[in-house]
Protein backbone atom coordinates (compact mmCIF):
# COMPACT_ATOMS: atom_id res chain seq x y z
CA UNK A 1 0.00 0.00 0.00
CA UNK A 2 1.27 3.56 -0.92
CA UNK A 3 2.14 5.64 1.84
CA UNK A 4 3.23 9.26 2.39
CA UNK A 5 4.16 11.18 5.39
CA UNK A 6 4.77 14.88 5.34
CA UNK A 7 7.19 16.61 8.44
CA UNK A 8 9.26 19.62 8.66
CA UNK A 9 6.35 22.14 8.52
CA UNK A 10 6.60 25.31 11.15
CA UNK A 11 6.42 29.37 11.83
CA UNK A 12 9.03 31.29 10.06
CA UNK A 13 9.62 34.89 9.86
CA UNK A 14 9.29 36.16 6.05
CA UNK A 15 12.91 35.71 4.06
CA UNK A 16 13.32 32.36 6.12
CA UNK A 17 13.78 28.85 5.62
CA UNK A 18 12.15 25.10 6.20
CA UNK A 19 12.72 22.20 5.04
CA UNK A 20 9.76 19.96 4.52
CA UNK A 21 10.42 16.35 4.10
CA UNK A 22 7.89 13.40 2.83
CA UNK A 23 8.72 9.77 3.00
CA UNK A 24 7.00 7.30 0.49
CA UNK A 25 6.56 3.35 0.76
CA UNK A 26 5.06 1.01 -1.55
CA UNK A 27 6.13 2.16 -4.77
CA UNK A 28 9.49 2.39 -6.77
CA UNK A 29 10.77 6.22 -7.46
CA UNK A 30 11.23 5.17 -11.12
CA UNK A 31 8.42 6.06 -13.35
CA UNK A 32 7.04 8.13 -10.42
CA UNK A 33 5.59 11.72 -10.44
CA UNK A 34 6.24 12.65 -6.62
CA UNK A 35 5.21 16.18 -5.54
CA UNK A 36 4.60 19.10 -3.40
CA UNK A 37 1.13 20.85 -3.10
CA UNK A 38 -0.12 23.32 -1.11
CA UNK A 39 -3.32 24.78 0.07
CA UNK A 40 -4.46 27.89 1.84
CA UNK A 41 -7.63 28.03 3.73
CA UNK A 42 -10.42 28.73 1.14
CA UNK A 43 -8.54 28.71 -1.67
CA UNK A 44 -7.72 25.32 -4.03
CA UNK A 45 -4.63 22.94 -3.87
CA UNK A 46 -2.41 23.97 -6.11
CA UNK A 47 0.89 22.50 -7.43
CA UNK A 48 4.25 23.48 -5.86
CA UNK A 49 7.06 21.22 -7.30
CA UNK A 50 7.23 17.87 -8.99
CA UNK A 51 10.01 15.58 -9.28
CA UNK A 52 9.88 12.81 -11.37
CA UNK A 53 11.53 9.11 -11.46
CA UNK A 54 13.52 9.84 -8.49
CA UNK A 55 15.26 13.15 -9.83
CA UNK A 56 15.20 12.66 -13.75
CA UNK A 57 13.34 16.16 -13.92
CA UNK A 58 11.99 18.51 -11.95
CA UNK A 59 10.03 21.22 -12.13
CA UNK A 60 8.53 24.28 -10.22
CA UNK A 61 5.42 26.30 -10.20
CA UNK A 62 5.87 29.96 -11.35
CA UNK A 63 5.54 31.36 -7.98
CA UNK A 64 8.21 29.63 -6.17
CA UNK A 65 10.74 29.25 -9.02
CA UNK A 66 14.21 30.18 -7.59
CA UNK A 67 12.95 29.97 -3.98
CA UNK A 68 12.33 26.32 -3.17
CA UNK A 69 13.97 23.19 -4.73
CA UNK A 70 12.77 19.44 -5.01
CA UNK A 71 14.60 16.71 -4.49
CA UNK A 72 15.42 13.09 -3.52
CA UNK A 73 17.18 10.25 -1.45
CA UNK A 74 16.53 7.24 -2.73
CA UNK A 75 18.39 5.51 0.48
CA UNK A 76 15.60 7.42 2.68
CA UNK A 77 12.88 7.52 0.54
CA UNK A 78 12.00 10.75 0.63
CA UNK A 79 11.51 13.49 -0.80
CA UNK A 80 12.46 17.39 0.43
CA UNK A 81 11.07 20.44 -0.69
CA UNK A 82 13.78 23.09 0.68
CA UNK A 83 12.19 26.02 0.84
CA UNK A 84 13.79 29.64 1.37
CA UNK A 85 13.30 33.86 1.03
CA UNK A 86 9.94 32.38 1.98
CA UNK A 87 6.99 34.62 1.59
CA UNK A 88 3.81 35.54 3.58
CA UNK A 89 1.75 34.30 0.60
CA UNK A 90 3.65 30.67 1.05
CA UNK A 91 1.86 30.08 4.12
CA UNK A 92 -0.27 26.86 3.70
CA UNK A 93 -0.91 23.35 4.74
CA UNK A 94 1.72 21.22 2.14
CA UNK A 95 1.19 18.40 0.92
CA UNK A 96 3.15 15.57 -0.86
CA UNK A 97 1.50 13.20 -3.72
CA UNK A 98 2.83 10.54 -5.90
CA UNK A 99 1.39 8.80 -9.00
CA UNK A 100 2.53 6.70 -11.55
CA UNK A 101 3.30 8.84 -14.97
CA UNK A 102 4.92 10.07 -17.67
CA UNK A 103 7.58 13.32 -16.64
CA UNK A 104 5.45 15.13 -19.21
CA UNK A 105 2.61 15.02 -17.10
CA UNK A 106 4.55 15.22 -14.07
CA UNK A 107 5.50 18.59 -15.15
CA UNK A 108 1.98 19.75 -15.30
CA UNK A 109 1.36 19.48 -11.66
CA UNK A 110 -2.19 18.82 -11.61
CA UNK A 111 -3.69 17.54 -8.64
CA UNK A 112 -6.24 15.41 -10.35
CA UNK A 113 -3.75 13.50 -11.96
CA UNK A 114 -2.18 12.10 -8.41
CA UNK A 115 -3.63 9.39 -6.35
CA UNK A 116 -1.55 8.96 -3.19
CA UNK A 117 -1.45 11.63 -0.38
CA UNK A 118 0.34 12.28 2.84
CA UNK A 119 -1.51 13.78 5.28
CA UNK A 120 -0.33 17.67 5.11
CA UNK A 121 2.04 19.48 6.99
CA UNK A 122 1.23 23.40 7.82
CA UNK A 123 4.00 26.09 6.65
CA UNK A 124 3.26 29.60 8.28
CA UNK A 125 5.22 32.51 7.20
CA UNK A 126 4.92 35.58 9.09
CA UNK A 127 5.60 38.85 8.87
Amino acid sequence: QVQLAESGGGSVQAGGSLRLSCVGSGYAYSGTCEAWFRQAPGKEREGVASIHAGGYTTVYADSVRGRFTISRDNAKNTVYLQMNSLKPEDTAMYYCAAEPMSSLSCAGLRKSEFGYWGQGTQVTVSS
